[in-house]
């Protein structure tokens, strides 16, 4: 008996999801998962994955076939792609990761015209405050804002948002505006719990390129420390795609302008395929570059 893609599919998300209820929710194949790959060791005649009651572990058989499994699957996928581009309609799904504020800013706004346009295209949005993993997370795409640290992701620009001091006309009436740097310390500051880096603001003081903050209230997602500088609870340091909208309707307005230096953080969609780039997730970032703005 052949081995079927059904079983190629089971083992392979199996050993992303590192167990077989990970494996069975992902898949939506919850009685399906053991048997598919029971099939596929008897007829490989061979033990793929060592199992106990606390993880699964690759033999080194097991380790030797994942990477032609892998292989196959996204062979099959590639030629099914190019099949609908030849039918001019990219199809399949398309799992996109990104922080939440540019998720919620940038992306969000632009998926009922990309919906639109490639109607047969199944999105699957997921967002992630953190660096992840993109075989371990299913992800064909992220949106990585920054500097890149992985050298084995292909990487796509996408355009670059400025940075800057901000704060709500209320709590500038409360407690005053800093016309000074030094008089951010008599401030409260909304910063980031990690990394360091974004707690780092492009303002001028004596010699020093930056300005090292040390937050009163600290969030790990950017879009916590908008709703909070909304509300009136601090100063805060964000990029330009979360917050030019808030700026241009008065929310919130520009601290120390004079002081700020011009300092823009990149923007980059990454992906892991080495062959040749599947017609889904190009047309997406097509998509994106052609509608983001250098400067939003």
């Amino acid at each position: 008996m052949k081995t079927t893609t059904e079983e190629l599919v089971a083992f392979v998300a199996v050993v992303d999801a590192g167990s077989l209820t990970g494996a069975a929710e992902q898949l939506g194949q919850t009685p399906g998962i053991s048997r598919a790959l029971g099939r596929l060791e008897q007829k490989l005649e061979t033990t793929l994955l060592n199992r106990t009651t606390r993880r699964i572990d690759l033999t080194e058989e097991g380790r030797i076939f994942l990477d032609r499994a892998r292989a196959i699957l996204e062979a099959i996928e590639e030629a099914e792609e190019q099949l609908a581009l030849q039918r001019h309609r990219p199809a399949g799904r398309l799992r996109i990761n990104a922080a939440s504020p540019f998720m919620l800013h940038v992306v969000v706004p632009l998926i009922e015209e990309f919906t639109a346009q490639f109607p047969e295209i199944d999105l699957e949005l997921n967002t992630s405050d953190q660096i992840i993993d993109l075989l371990e997370q299913r992800t064909d795409v992220a949106i990585r804002i920054g500097t890149l640290q992985d050298s084995s992701l292909h990487a796509r620009p996408i355009g670059r948002s400025g940075l800057k001091v901000l704060a709500a006309p209320e709590y500038l009436q409360k407690f005053g505006t800093p016309e000074r740097v030094e008089e951010l310390s008599e401030h409260r500051l909304l910063g980031f719990t990690q990394p360091q880096s974004l707690n780092q603001w492009p303002l001028k003081q004596s010699q020093c390129a930056t300005f090292s903050v040390t937050p009163n209230i600290a969030a790990s997602s950017g879009e916590t420390l908008r709703h909070l500088a909304i509300n009136g609870r601090g100063i805060v340091c964000l990029s330009d795609f979360m917050t030019h909208q808030d700026i241009a309707e008065g929310r919130l307005v520009q601290v120390l302008a004079e002081h700020t230096l011009e300092t823009y953080q990149s923007i980059h969609a990454v992906y892991y395929r080495n062959s040749q780039l599947s017609a889904r997730i190009r047309c997406f970032l097509d998509f994106l570059a052609e509608r983001y703005p250098l400067h939003p």
